[in-house]
């Protein structure tokens, strides 16, 4: 008996080293008990993915496990190329100012890395690509040599189709040629309260404009194989001041009735679709007092259902956070169920892909849920080209920021300004005018270019590009006076002043002020430039006819100030090429055709605005 008992035991023993791999192979599955290893997964046939049919057949073949996996969206500095074949991600991002080292102005970092994320995915069982996102939202604007164009809030004052596309077109080509087909734009709120941070990336306050321009650059963001993300779904822009996580208000609460909610917001949506739009990604916000992430009705039975959206359903930036809920693991279940397909979870995807795996397993999340995200996600990774062709290319013979792209862009920023006052028609300046330029905004290229340029808030000064100072001294050239101890001898002082460069929350400004010795705005610096106040009293000081430039993302409160002003422009955030300014401003160049895209409020102290409260009419704007 036990003789053949010890039989028996070697018999089992060596069945469980062949089973576990032997001693490494057992230690490194506990190691990684989220992920099975490639090995164990392997198929005896790999379905070829062609045409939309060989999707569902890929779904059959797939394991939980891939199927989780395809679901991520990791961040670029948070994982490494041997984690993609372990976890079987589907995507990757850039995170604001995420860049590969050399990046800045060199493409072939990213192609390196891209390529090498690319490599790790053709290692797991059925080779699905990864799809690599970044938020390049006015141009390729983490590059510092790429043509940053105008922020959206520029572009819904110029109102032109034909021109977003050709922005769209240009911004794609400049992505794919750092080997990129994936941007987080355009972002399409319909935003009513300019104290919100991300105003200036909203077109205004029209839905009927913003479903347009919005259309026309997802058009031209798609033609050449990239895909567009048609963000924040739904009601970001409407939210009600104070209502946010942490006094945040663009993660606020809109109060409005589903009614209005679809007669402002979803518009928009249902142009993007039309449009082919391939993702759509989920907004920070609540909508009466239901987070956007876990609203089952807004995503899955009106998106889905009712708009027939056949793409990808993309969180926001850890998102799912916002939900709340005890843990990660209710988030992501609750996040799933409402219909999230793909979760930006940038740092802690690996919890997300476990939590996924158990919450199938437990029956918290079903299986039909995951197929349908799974095969979105493989149907847009198909439409892309990505199954053909993964890996990007070196020569697509695009360029970053070549002087076609930057005319365009240079075009961009004339449509864009917006005439507001013209007192004794002192615009147009005549050529041999002698000018005073002074004032914080006058050379300063980071604050030209806003938030979302080169780093998440912006303000970096190693951007490509002209400053509006610059632009005047390549018109004019000796008949521009820099020099304060000249300024006496100009015919007319031009004031260039504006806000510092921000980003989401921390734009958020009750204030709106015009001059940085206001009351500070909390734990955030103040907006306005440091100089505007000191600018505004010299020019006044001079006793010359005064032409006033605002660089800004939104009105500012300029009530008072404005009496002394002979011309106000407002130039918005007009990007890296600065000289668009002042081509505008001379006789025999252009004409002013921008018109503001809100009501300019006379104070912050009153909003919903009411008439008796608006110091210039959305629509308005001057010409010669």
């Amino acid at each position: 008996m036990k003789s053949r008992m010890s039989k028996w035991g070697a018999i089992i023993l060596v069945l469980s080293l062949i089973l576990t791999g032997c001693g490494g192979a057992g230690g490194e599955k506990k190691k990684n008990s989220a992920s099975a290893s490639a090995a164990s997964k392997e198929v005896s046939k790999k379905v070829e993915v062609r045409e939309a049919a060989d999707i569902d057949k890929l779904l059959v073949e797939m394991s939980l496990e891939e199927k989780a996996g395809q679901m991520l969206q990791a961040e670029r500095g948070d994982i490494k190329p041997d984690e993609v074949r372990r976890y079987y991600v589907g995507s990757i991002m850039s995170a604001g100012g995420s860049i590969p080292e050399g990046g800045k102005t060199d493409t072939k970092p990213w192609i390196q890395m891209i390529t090498a994320f690319q490599e790790a995915a053709k290692k797991t069982p059925h080779q699905i690509p990864i799809i690599y996102g970044i938020d390049a939202v006015h141009g390729h604007n983490s590059v510092s040599n790429a043509t940053i164009f105008p922020h959206n809030i520029g572009l819904g004052a110029a109102d032109d189709t034909e021109l977003m596309k050709k922005i769209g077109e240009i911004t794609a080509k400049e992505m794919l040629a750092t080997g990129i087909n994936w941007t987080f734009a355009p972002c399409m709120p319909v935003a009513r309260d300019p104290r919100w941070g991300r105003y200036y990336e909203s077109y205004g306050e029209s839905s009927e404009k913003t479903a347009r321009l919005s259309r026309a650059l997802i058009e031209g963001l798609q033609l050449n194989g990239a895909a567009a993300t048609a963000k924040h779904y739904i009601g970001d822009g409407l939210t009600a001041w104070g209502t946010g996580m942490d006094g945040k208000i663009d993660r606020g609460n809109v109060t409005l009735s589903e009614e209005e909610i679809r007669k402002v917001a979803l518009p928009s949506y249902e142009a993007a679709i039309k449009s082919g739009v391939k993702t759509i990604m989920l907004s920070f916000s609540s909508t009466n007092d239901i987070k956007m992430h876990a609203n089952k009705y807004w995503v899955t039975d009106v998106l889905k259902g009712e708009l027939g959206f056949q793409g990808i359903v993309v969180t926001d930036f850890e998102g799912i956070r916002e939900i709340p809920a005890k843990n990660l693991y209710d988030q992501v279940v609750l996040a799933a169920d409402a219909g999230a397909d793909l979760f930006m979870e940038p740092y802690r995807w690996r919890e997300v892909h476990s939590a996924l795996v158990k919450a199938v397993k437990k029956g918290d999340i079903s299986e039909e849920r995951i197929n349908d995200a799974v095969r979105r996600i493989l149907k847009v990774k198909l439409e892309m080209g990505l199954f053909e062709n993964p890996v990007p290319q070196i020569n697509t013979g695009y360029e970053i920021g070549n002087q076609g792209n930057r005319e365009v862009a240079q075009e961009a920023v004339r449509k864009s300004l917006v005439l507001l006052k013209n007192q004794n028609d002192i615009l147009p300046l005549k050529k041999d005018t002698k000018v005073y330029v002074l004032g914080p905004a006058a050379n300063n290229i980071g604050a030209q270019c806003g938030g979302w340029t080169v780093s998440w808030q912006g303000g970096e000064a190693d951007i490509t590009g002209k400053t509006i100072l610059e632009g005047f001294k390549e018109l004019i050239g000796e008949n521009l006076i820099t020099d304060k101890t000249k300024a006496h001898e100009a015919d007319v002082v031009v004031l260039v002043i504006g806000e510092r460069a921000h980003a989401e929350f921390q734009g958020d400004d009750a204030q709106l002020a015009i001059l940085e010795t206001e009351e500070p705005r909390g734990e955030f610096e103040p907006l306005p430039l440091t100089g505007n106040a000191k600018a505004i009293e010299k020019a006044k000081a001079l006793g010359k006819p005064i032409v006033t430039i605002i660089v800004s993302g939104r009105p500012r409160i300029i009530t008072k100030e404005l009496e002394n002003w002979d011309a106000l422009v407002m130039a918005w955030l007009p990007g890296s090429e600065g000289q668009g300014v002042s081509e505008v401003l001379f006789e025999g160049n252009y004409s002013f055709t921008g018109k503001l895209p809100m009501n300019w409020p006379k104070s912050a102290d009153a909003f919903p605005l009411k008439d008796e409260n608006i110091l210039f009419k959305e629509g308005y704007g001057l010409t010669y």
